[in-house]
């Protein structure tokens, strides 16, 4: 559908790129057409009237999030079209503003073109531009030394058909540079020669072409990859490579490469084993991985902005001085390497609009990363070294840390609506979190093998296609056979905003002894003395207890009528409750109707002693887990254990002490 050609030089000294390039696009619809539009992504940092900074500016008022750097004099970035010629005609164009951004914005353009292009026909455009690159501020640009070179060159925007997305006629899709998205664009062929300085270090997406040339100090690489929507390159001075392979079934020969700062030399390895390790677990739960190589690329000091961005075969990693075995550093460095790796498949070979429908990336991508830490049994260690010297080891399994950080109480956004249209950053930033949870429950409900034979098909029907949200469900439903549950998830959390809270908010138990009052038996009106009856239900509880010294409280002669009461405050989600008796035994009671609150009655030889909803713990998008369980007494147990930690950290803390 579309390629470029492109020869692009960098500037070191002035963090710039002189690009010349030739665009290739075919004309997909049935009807001609005389105008297109591209993104010029590197204008979101020209100023601070771009839409990426006016929203930067409302959004983080009201929640954190990334690229909150600060641009000073001789850090902005641009990109300036030179020339945009038809054959030997020189075209206009004009920026324009899709979502209703400020007129200073100049993140989208319309280009006129001078002969239209027919249906099915092709068009050849040639550009030149000159891409100035910012300070790293957000996914791309510089520090020192450092180029990374990302959203750079003129792109096309994406010509949508009917029945495409939820498209119903033919339409441009090309969205400003939001401050909370990524990106969206067809897949085709990318043939890039890049000219470095020659004692610079090089990585890109795809493919080194040849050996690479050098003359007069500088160095020319020649890079082609076909099937990917984009292409991202680093130029570094100074930077070292540390290389590694995969093989899979089903998978070309896979050249790992990951690039590295000196003062990161920690890191690489580590980089590069979870990038295998990725390999091999995304092929197996997936499809196997397409392409031959895989670069990573570890950001300096004082440029963390660079990290944790994904382009396909190229991610940006995170770098740490020191990284031991089964740390804090470790779990962090792990997960970033795996979740940028993921991208590759969920942005890279999916590659989902993520402007309109982030969730399918962002969400989707932590999901699965999530699964892959499960499987390797890795959890987050939150001891710092001192902690473990102390023999305190706290940590948390990976889809615990997500319902923590996802804002399950009363969210004000759909994880299934658009990036930027949001109450905040902190509102998109759930995405990740809250996309993870839900998709952890509706593994939970339909079962891990069915949960991974639905996401194989939903890969194998839209690898190199742009699925829709819909286009998931339908997945899902039709590999699960199970569409109530999974439409009752999406319809909660995926198109509205609904919450789960479900509690045990009281236990109420007596025996159920002789009746006293008026009763007809054999035809005769009777009374039985409720003085009476209770001298025999004295008498008889003694001499039971007598009788069963060992009997545990809530057992006797008589049985026990419990009711346990279960409110719902959000929406409905099916949950266990589980009554635990008196004996020690217990019982389960499914509750899956829509009631907002239920009593449970039992009658057994012994009573509830306290009550526990979601005993396994699988409904992890419950807001509130504290208010899940209820006691008939109070139980110290938690507190001790507190005081006996404590207790156990300060005679460590006087050990220590008692040594210097």
């Amino acid at each position: 559908m579309v390629s470029y050609h492109i020869d692009a030089e960098l500037d070191a000294a002035k963090h710039a790129v002189h690009g010349k390039e030739q665009l290739q696009w075919r004309n997909r619809s049935d009807r001609e057409v005389r105008s297109i539009y591209m993104h010029l992504y590197l204008n979101a940092f020209a100023n601070e009237g771009s839409t990426f900074f006016t929203e930067r500016e409302v959004l983080t008022a009201h929640g954190s999030s990334r690229g909150n750097a600060s641009l000073k004099k001789g850090q902005w970035g641009w990109i300036d079209l030179s020339s945009v010629r038809q054959a030997d005609t020189d075209l206009k164009w004009a920026f324009v503003h899709p979502d209703g951004g400020p007129a200073t914005d100049h993140t989208v353009v319309r280009v006129d073109l001078a002969q239209p292009v027919p249906a099915g026909g092709t068009l050849t455009l040639d550009i030149d531009f000159l891409s100035q690159l910012p300070r790293v501020v957000e996914r791309t640009g510089w520090f020192g030394d450092f180029n990374l070179v990302g959203q750079w060159f003129p792109k096309i925007g994406v010509l949508e058909l009917p029945g495409e997305r939820g498209a119903t006629q033919v339409r441009w899709n090309c969205h400003e540079f939001h401050f909370n998205s990524e990106f969206y664009a067809d897949f085709g062929l990318y043939d890039v020669r890049l000219t470095v300085p020659s004692d610079y270090t090089v990585g890109a997406v795809g493919q080194l072409e040849g050996q690479p040339q050098t003359a007069d100090g500088k160095t020319t690489y020649h890079y082609v990859q076909g099937d990917v929507h984009d292409f991202a390159w680093v130029a570094a001075k100074g930077y070292q490579t540390l290389d590694g392979a995969y093989e899979g079934p089903g998978s070309p020969k896979v050249a790992v490469r990951v690039i590295y700062p000196p003062e990161y030399v920690a890191s690489a390895r580590p980089v590069l084993k979870a990038s295998i390790d990725s390999l091999g677990y995304f092929s197996k739960t997936l499809g196997a991985y397409p392409y031959k190589t895989l670069t990573a690329v570890v950001p300096p000091y004082n440029a963390g902005e660079a990290g944790g961005m994904e382009y396909p075969t190229f991610f940006t990693a995170e770098g740490y001085k020191e990284v031991e075995p089964g740390t804090l550093t470790q779990g962090l460095l792990d997960f970033v390497t795996i979740h940028e790796f993921g991208h590759g498949y969920f942005y890279g070979i999916l590659a989902s609009n993520e402007f309109e429908e982030p969730m399918l990336d962002e969400g989707l991508n932590e999901y699965w990363d999530q699964r892959m830490l499960r499987e390797r049994g890795q959890e987050l260690d939150l001891a710092s070294p001192l902690m473990k010297r102390l023999g305190i080891v706290p940590k948390m399994d990976g889809f615990t840390m997500e319902r923590l950080t996802a804002g399950l109480r009363q969210p004000p956004d759909p994880i299934g609506e658009n990036a930027w249209d949001r109450l905040s950053s902190s509102s998109y930033g759930s995405v990740y979190s809250r996309t993870a949870t839900a998709m952890h429950d509706l593994e939970e409900r339909l079962g891990r093998p069915v949960m991974e034979k639905a996401f194989r098909e939903y890969y194998k029907r839209w690898r190199y296609r742009h699925p829709s949200v819909a286009d998931l469900r339908a997945a899902l439903i039709d590999v699960s056979g199970k569409p109530e549950i999974v439409n009752q998830v999406f319809d909660q959390t995926v198109y509205g905003t609904a919450w789960v809270d479900d509690a045990v908010t009281s236990i109420d138990t007596e025996r159920v002894e002789p009746l006293a009052g008026t009763f007809v038996k054999d035809g005769k009106r009777t009374e039985d003395d409720a003085s009476a009856r209770d001298e025999t239900v004295d008498r008889q509880l003694t001499d039971w207890k007598k009788q069963h010294p060992e009997a545990k409280d809530g057992q006797g002669p008589y049985p026990w009528r419990s009711i346990v009461t279960v409110r719902r405050y959000g929406a409905s989600a099916p949950q266990t409750l589980r009554l635990n008796y008196a004996d020690g035994g217990h019982e389960d009671i499914a509750w899956n109707d829509q009631r907002r609150w239920a009593r449970f009655v039992v009658t057994k030889p012994t009573r509830v002693v306290s009550a526990e909803l979601d005993p396994q713990h699988t409904v992890y998008l419950d807001a509130d887990k504290l208010n899940d369980s209820y006691a008939t007494k109070a139980n110290g147990a938690a507190s001790r254990r507190w005081a006996a930690d404590a207790a156990a950290l300060l005679q460590n803390l006087y050990s220590l002490l008692g040594t210097l």
